[in-house]
């Protein structure tokens, strides 16, 4: 075997100038893409080496191809070695001290730790903001993760987190494959941030002069025939792994020049056509039988490992039979929770150091085994550890998986995934079905539902599983799936096993059942969801318990398109059914489908039948139901505006979930707080807030539909128009039959207030057309509240007054006698947008209109700012009674409280007054105008600012805390926002409502004060 020089970087000066520019230009994202061993992590270490000389920490964490449920463990692993750059723990962020259990090795450098808080998300919040902290204090840092595509979902939420908003000295590099895998490595949910500088490094295997460059560097000859390095390129596909295997493995006494054939020859002897264990076995026939046996015990192993277990696999008689603390996993920095086969570095003990600590040691002296972080010992390359693998003589691998599952089962938390894997490689198929088991059954203990999923579908994918085996896996996944949150892998592997005909009907049935459950919920697809749960009660004939799971399911009337009559018999269904069975997790399933029921059609009897909620029940499995009771009241008492009762159950909700592990519940509790806040006020911060927990739910649209409706309401209220459209078809207009009525309905009543705000009117009145005729059929009135005053003014605008009045009737009758205060108030601002409609009524538009400037369509948007088309009906009531109304629907919303409602119905009752020529109106306008500002909402309050400069009243915008001299004021910072949104002076203004000529002036100003040239340069201000 020839002895050749560490490789060099060949072909990739254009890649390592991007990727040093950018680590160079904090904050940054590099991802470094491409296949297995085309070089990326050499790329990497060339650029670490080349970093202008200063005070840059380097962290590097490694993602790992077999893992235990220890989320975030590169990230930490990254971190455990940074306590001489940290300063003084009273000068660290107080919120660092939540890592103290996470990082034992900084625990006495870090801040006291912070009480424990009962909500596990706000908990993982703040270790997310902990790691930030501490990257803060050590910056500047890279921090470089390695093989990203094996990283778990906690590690890609927590980076999603960290490059969403990065210290400002954070240079971020992963590298990671893409072979196969359809996204983006950080998920679909990742966004680039305009602050940070995001680069992709693509590399590509190296063309036939880069072939000839590597291998004459790694031989040390220039004299390379143009025959050779065709060979070499053919038979290494331009792979600089392969190509440096393949010249390592050549004779050391290699042709000259003069012999070209000869060296072409030595290419085809060497046998590694395009494949790397050939050139591995090469290397491996150099090695003594000691250094051989630790390779393939390193590759049995296939984790980096500690020496005492690399030498209790390879079969060394002097090694100890039990693996000792340095068992194979990525959790040896030893700070992974308890029971997952965390171990710590590995130190030989008594009897190690025999013949295997000498193979050992030759092994990593000849380069074909490296030294891993922690004491651990492993394949430069995943290439290298499956070509030693495949060339193990079968009887050989499954005597060293024996050895490895004994050696792993007596440490002392022994890891199960691993046991899993070493057992069915071993042919121990009893084994392997009772440790993956329990693997996935303490992988969903600990909230890691993405791999519990993981194990059960590789053993279901498995030809080899016993058939009896199947049908109890099946349940477990479809059980799993129906409490968890990740569900497209599951959905796929459900519907395939549904297909085959090997379980019982009763199996079937509820496989069938949990699968359409996942559907409705966490996937939010009741169009699909809802035909597998009929046909699941079609297979549950012999088990009513079951069946009243189905049909209270059924009964929610959020989902479907069926009348509120239907979901009706459908509960009524469920009751009977449960009425017969002693079954009391079953019967508090059902109540709580019932409390939820009473509750969003706005139920009288909603609260005593919350009341009999089992909320103190013993048993964990009641309780849990309960949770997802709270966590559905306090949805529906959002929507129908009853916002105090709606905390109360969420307080409840979240405690119960934490105590019951209701992981689902939980979740779609915090999207439905964003919307809470939304109609009650809170803005302020609130678009970050709703980003940040939709980059959370990347597999769960029902909980992200909340989120996007609130993100298209925000972009609404600032004339961000394409946003708002975007957002509202997220958030289920994209297929309103299918996904969730309430949200739905809200989500068109923003869309029909965004046409009119364009001058839309035709698409406004069809929009609101068809969302009104979904509400009619579902008879569900109380959920119009979002939607009813918009589509009255849109039908009036469109001179369709017989169904602005038709729709304000029936509006009336379907929610009399209703607790849904949201909606009485809605029925007042309905009434007052349908009188200031009346004949001759115009309700203002129009004569507001300044030089140059005529009052565009917008004005007619808020609540009543009907155009005078229509009938001349003599019972309508006039301009007067339209105030009132407004007035009225003013004070409902504002003691609910719902704050940019109440402002609308005032900017209404203030244009009705002008058209009166009451002179109260422009106390009126100017105080919606400051409501809207107090809010957020730019686009409401420019243009009640703008018909009060047109009446001659002076409006200064709000002012906050001086900045100083170069501080940009209030109107330029919000068209700042939208030149960096890409909108031109002429939308600027249209938005603002003020001239282009303005606009043009603000532009410029704003260019000065930012010290940019271009108005590509602008970002929008913090």
């Amino acid at each position: 075997m020839s002895i050749v020089p560490p490789p060099p970087l060949v072909g990739r000066a254009t890649e390592l100038r991007a990727l040093i520019d950018a680590v160079t230009r904090p904050p940054a994202v590099v991802l470094v893409e491409g296949e297995a061993g085309i070089g990326k992590t050499r790329l990497v270490r060339a650029a670490l080496d080349r970093l202008p000389s200063g005070d840059r920490a380097v962290l590097l964490g490694y993602c790992h191809q077999i893992r235990e449920p220890f989320p975030y463990g590169p990230v930490f692993e990254a971190l455990r070695d940074i306590r001489g750059r940290l300063p003084a723990a009273h000068r660290l962020n107080p919120v660092t001290g939540a890592l103290r259990a996470h990082l034992p090795e900084l625990a006495g450098a870090l801040p006291p730790s912070p009480q424990p808080l009962d909500d596990p998300r706000a908990e993982r919040h703040r270790v997310f903001r902990a790691i930030r902290a501490l990257l803060a204090a050590v910056g500047p840092a890279v921090l470089v993760v390695e093989d990203l595509h094996w990283a778990d979902d906690g590690t890609l939420d927590l980076l999603r987190f960290l490059t969403g908003q990065p210290p400002q000295g954070l240079a971020v590099v992963a590298t990671c494959r893409r072979d196969g895998v359809a996204g983006p490595p950080l998920g679909r949910a990742y966004r680039h941030q305009p602050d940070t500088a995001n680069v992709v490094v693509r590399l590509a295997p190296l063309d036939a002069s880069g072939v000839a460059s590597l291998a004459g560097a790694l031989l040390e000859r220039s004299d390379l025939s143009a025959g050779f390095v065709t060979r070499l390129h053919e038979r290494t596909a331009g792979i600089p792994f392969v190509v440096e295997e393949l010249v390592r493995s050549l004779p050391a006494s290699l042709p000259g020049a003069d012999d070209p054939d000869a060296l072409d020859r030595a290419v085809d002897r060497a046998g590694v056509p395009l494949l790397l264990r050939e050139a591995m076995a090469e290397r491996m026939a150099g090695l003594s039988p000691e250094a051989a046996r630790a390779v393939r015990a390193a590759a049995v192993l296939r984790l980096p490992a500690g020496e005492q277990l690399i030498n209790v696999v390879g079969g060394d008689p002097a090694a100890p039979s039990h693996a000792g603390p340095d068992s194979a996993g990525q959790n040896s920095a030893g700070s992974g929770p308890a029971g997952l086969g965390s171990a710590g570095p590995g130190s030989a003990g008594p009897g190690s150091a025999g013949l295997g600590s000498a193979g050992l040691a030759e092994a990593l002296r000849a380069g074909v085994l490296h030294e891993h972080p922690g004491g651990r010992y492993g394949f430069r390359h995943a290439l290298a550890q499956q070509a030693v693998y495949a060339a193990i003589p079968g009887p050989e691998r499954r005597s060293a998986h024996v050895r490895a599952m004994a050696a792993l089962a007596t440490t002392d938390a022994p890891p199960l995934v691993q046991l899993a894997f070493h057992a069915r490689q071993a042919g121990d198929t009893d084994c392997w079905v009772r440790h993956g088991t329990a693997a996935a059954q303490q992988a969903a203990a600990l909230g890691d539902t993405a791999l519990a999923v993981e194990v059960v579908e590789g053993m279901l994918d498995d030809p080899d599983l016993p058939a009896r085996d199947r049908g109890p896996l099946v349940l477990m996944l479809s059980r799993f799936a129906a409490t968890g949150l990740s569900h497209q892998r599951v959905v796929r592997l459900l519907r395939q096993v549904l297909r085959g005909d090997f379980l019982s009907r009763d199996v079937r049935g509820e496989v069938r059942l949990n699968l359409g459950v996942v559907l409705s919920n966490q996937a939010g697809d009741a169009a699909a969801g809802r035909p597998e749960i009929m046909a699941a009660l079609a297979e549950l004939n012999d088990r009513p318990t079951l069946a009243a799971r189905g049909w209270a399911s059924m009964a929610m009337p959020e989902w479907g398109a069926e009348s509120l009559a239907e979901h009706a018999e459908w509960m009524a269904r469920a009751e009977a059914l449960v009425a017969t069975a002693d079954n009391p997790e079953l019967s508090a399933a059902v109540l709580a489908n019932r409390a939820s029921f009473e509750m969003t059609t706005g139920s009288p009897g909603a609260f005593d039948v919350a009341a009999r909620l089992p909320a103190e029940d013993p048993r964990a499995g009641v309780r849990r139901e309960v949770a997802r009771a709270y966590c559905n009241l306090h949805d529906s008492a959002t929507t129908v505006g009853l916002y105090a009762a709606a905390e109360r159950f969420a307080r409840e909700g979240r405690r119960l979930a934490l105590e019951t592990g209701a992981q689902y519940p939980a979740f779609l509790l915090d999207a439905s707080a964003i919307r809470r806040e939304w109609l009650t006020g809170r803005w302020d911060g609130l678009r970050d807030r709703a980003a940040s927990l939709g980059e959370s739910a990347t597999e769960t649209p029902l909980i992200a539909v909340d989120l996007w409706l609130v993100l298209g309401l925000l972009a609404l209220a600032t004339g961000e128009w394409e946003e708002a459209v975007r957002q509202f078809h997220r958030a289920g207009l994209d297929a309103p039959e299918a996904r969730n009525a309430p949200v739905v309905t809200a989500a068109a009543g923003g869309l029909v207030d965004l046409h009119l705000a364009r001058g839309a009117v035709d698409e406004a009145a069809a929009e609101a057309e068809r969302a009104v005729a979904r509400l009619r059929r579902k008879g569900v009135w109380v959920w119009g509240a979002s939607l009813v005053p918009s589509a009255v003014v849109a039908f009036a605008r469109a001179g369709r007054m017989g169904a602005a009045a038709e729709l304000v009737d029936e509006y009336a009758a379907g929610i009399a006698g209703r607790v849904a205060p949201a909606a009485h108030a809605a029925l007042d601002a309905a009434r007052g947008a349908l009188a200031a409609a009346g004949p001759g009524h115009a309700a203002g538009l129009g004569h507001a209109a300044g030089p140059g400037h005529t009052v565009g369509p917008d004005h007619a948007v808020g609540l009543g700012h009907a155009a005078g088309h229509g009938h001349a009906d003599a019972a309508r009531p006039g301009l007067a009674d339209a105030a009132a109304f407004f007035a009225r629907a003013r004070e409902a919303y504002a003691a609910l409280p719902q704050p940019y409602a109440a402002a609308r119905s005032a900017e209404g009752e203030a244009r009705s007054r002008l058209a009166l020529g009451d002179g109260a109106a422009a106390v009126v306008y100017r105080e919606a105008a400051e409501q809207y500002g107090r809010l957020g909402a730019t686009h409401d309050a420019a243009r009640c600012r703008r018909v009060l400069r047109d009446i001659g009243v002076d409006v200064p915008l709000p002012r906050g805390g001086r900045r100083g001299a170069g501080a940009l004021s209030q109107r330029e910072r919000e068209v700042a926002r939208l030149v960096a949104l890409g909108r031109t002076n002429r939308e600027i203004a249209d938005v603002l409502f003020l001239s282009t000529r303005t606009v043009e002036t603000h532009v410029a100003t704003v260019l000065r004060k930012l010290g940019v040239r271009s108005r590509t340069q602008i970002a929008p201000p913090a």
